[in-house]
């Protein structure tokens, strides 16, 4: 992929998170969401590539735009040929409350690198760079601690497991409890907390938890550039989703996925613009005047480069943006 690439798809993401931030607190998850899904699929067509969506909003009888199969990239464009993840906005819910840490994100990597996931549960584990290599799925959350405590050069009562609060985790936060190690609870947005799990300065060691599997390969593609690890196997509920899983490739869906599994090859680019205040980015800032301030990640595998990236949006120079991008006057 051309590096370039890297710059051009955060301005994607910037859109999305532009086009969503205006329904922030005003209690409506799914114009959010529209208005986000919109604006990247508007912005993609900018961009001089030749991408595949096998992660987005749906199956084209469920998604009007951003569904699995749909070809994005400018028209006749001869950039290189991509697998596209996105999730235009992941916390709808979070958006609607005006709660924290809502993000417009994608991930792309060459074609046929990525999992074509399918929708549905997926277990996961994530740590940083220092452990990667040095733990399993399947090990027991005892070793898991210990280990990434010698990995992290910590005290097992200093590590630092994240977990999302729900009742289907309740024993994996009271064995990291009765470990000694300390649990960091969230609410939603599972990619900045596997993110946070390899970020340096975070505080945070391990990820553990069940989230959607659409969101894991996301995650992954941000785990490979930051030089972490990642394992996952997916979790079908029934025996309609594990013939889906089978229909997407996964002729096994009970084995676990490595890091490779889900993202191939030795490159992707990962991208996110926070949409409400996080501990990874800022959310979006009107600043008056018709100016609104973005704040962004982008991350590209191949070079393990990090770039945060600030930049103020003229919105009056944006006609995108109102006009097909969800905008409201507010």
């Amino acid at each position: 992929m051309d590096r370039e690439l890297a710059l051009e798809v955060v301005r994607v993401t910037e859109m999305a998170a532009l086009a969503s931030a205006q329904w922030l607190g005003r209690g409506k998850k799914n114009e959010a969401d529209g208005a986000a899904t919109n604006a990247m699929r508007t912005m993609f067509d900018t961009i001089a590539m030749r991408g595949t969506v096998v992660i987005g909003e749906g199956e084209l009888d469920e998604a009007p735009m951003l569904y699995i199969g749909e070809q994005v990239g400018s028209a006749g464009a001869s950039g290189p040929e991509v697998d596209v993840a996105v999730d235009p906005l992941e916390g709808t819910t979070i958006v609607a409350k005006g709660h924290a840490n809502a993000m417009s994100v994608l991930a792309i990597g060459d074609r046929g690198t990525l999992l074509h996931a399918p929708d549905m549960y997926m277990r996961k584990m994530v740590v940083g760079p220092r452990a990667a290599g040095k733990i399993n799925l399947d090990d027991p959350i005892d070793t898991m601690i210990e280990v990434v405590a010698e990995a992290n050069h910590k005290r097992v009562q200093d590590v630092t497991v994240i977990i999302q609060e729900r009742e289907r985790h309740q024993h994996i936060i009271e064995a990291v409890r009765d470990k000694g190690a300390r649990v960091k609870l969230f609410g939603d947005g599972d990619v900045a907390a596997a993110i946070a799990a390899c970020m340096p300065n975070t505080g945070i060691d391990l990820f553990l938890g069940i989230g959607g599997a659409p969101e894991g390969v996301i995650s992954a593609a941000a785990v490979k550039c930051l030089g972490g690890d990642m394992q996952s196997q997916l979790k079908p509920q029934n025996e309609r989703e594990r013939q889906r899983c089978v229909q997407m490739g996964v002729t096994n869906p009970e084995q676990v996925l490595a890091l490779s599994d889900l993202v191939g090859g030795d490159d992707a680019i990962f991208a996110a613009t926070g949409v409400s205040d996080g501990e990874l980015l800022q959310g979006v800032r009107y600043l008056g005047d018709n100016l609104a301030e973005t704040h962004s990640l982008v991350m590209r595998a191949k070079t393990k480069t990090i770039r945060f990236i600030r930049a103020v949006h003229n919105l009056e120079h944006k006609p995108h943006f109102v006009k097909e991008a969800g905008g409201i006057d507010v």
